[in-house]
């Protein structure tokens, strides 16, 4: 693609304020294995990792996103990745059946802390893992299944917001929810305007990455080595993008496309199999 099509200065990017849902880990360790990332023989600091999520806290902070906390769970190591903890929209919530039993004490939880602050919650009947594998990319919802969620809650969630559900199938299992393989950058948008979003061409099967190139010409494709980091579970306001510091290819990708990187360290929640992305979950709509 040419320069002249990516031409776009930092100050026609706008940011939007956010409003995120996070759990602080206080109970975080790695005592079992659900995904590749985790090692249960491989030591944590859960002092470390608390550091490192009040960093993100704390950053977030300063540059005027809202944040809400919901209560973290004895037993419930996982809970910190509030991203699988629902998907929500126009104060619609739609809250997860985990594959794995390990996660699904989670479940009661993150259903009635959205009862409790004001969401119409909205009951699954199948297995889905939240914002972890279902993305809104302007008016479309894309969908991650292969590994966790599965075809039938994509159907589920296209009756529950009326809007179109756009599966796409992860077949590395390093990758296992969408939001490690793909980013959304621009999460406000005109009606009709196509968001850019970032993605890893490897994470996908061919049809599917046949349908990213169509939907979104313009896309950031990264590099293996920046999402074997975690590079693409960030989080952005349309201006600032939070990621991985590793991920040094994205972050020059992100700064010729206009926005602000900014690098915050969660290297030891990594070891959960979760990153930036992974602790914030986006609260849209809903009372206040």
């Amino acid at each position: 693609m040419s320069q002249t099509a990516h031409e776009t200065t930092a100050a026609e990017r706008t940011q939007h304020p956010r409003r995120y849902l996070m759990c602080r880990p206080e109970h975080f360790t790695v005592s079992y294995s659900i995904n590749p990332w985790m090692e249960p023989a491989n030591p944590t600091d859960t002092s470390r990792a608390v550091a490192q999520w009040q960093a993100l806290y704390d950053t977030y902070l300063s540059l005027g996103h809202e944040i809400e906390l919901i209560d973290p769970q004895p037993g419930l190591p996982d809970m910190v990745y509030t991203a699988n903890g629902g998907f929500v929209i126009d104060g619609i919530a739609y809250p997860p059946r985990f594959r794995h039993a390990e996660r699904q004490g989670e479940e009661r939880w993150f259903a009635e802390w959205f009862r409790d602050n004001g969401f119409d919650v909205a009951e699954p009947r199948y297995t889905n893992e939240g914002e972890g594998d279902f993305l809104l990319a302007g008016d479309v919802i894309l969908a991650g299944r292969g590994f966790r969620s599965t075809d039938e809650s994509h159907r589920e969630l296209a009756d529950i917001f009326g809007r179109e559900v756009v599966s796409l199938t992860l077949v590395d299992p390093r990758f296992y929810h969408l939001d490690t393989a793909l980013s959304v950058l621009d999460p406000v948008v005109a009606d009709g305007v196509t968001p850019t979003i970032a993605y890893l061409p490897g994470a996908f099967d061919e049809p599917s990455r046949r349908i990213l190139e169509e939907r979104f010409p313009d896309a950031i494709r990264v590099a293996d080595a920046d999402g074997a980091v975690f590079g693409l579970n960030s989080a952005s306001d349309g201006k600032h993008v939070f990621i991985s510091p590793r991920a040094t290819g994205f972050e020059r990708q992100l700064a010729e496309r206009g926005y602000t990187p900014v690098t915050v360290d969660l290297s030891e929640l990594l070891l959960g199999g979760g990153g930036i992305k992974c602790c914030t979950l986006e609260l849209r709509g809903g009372s206040r």
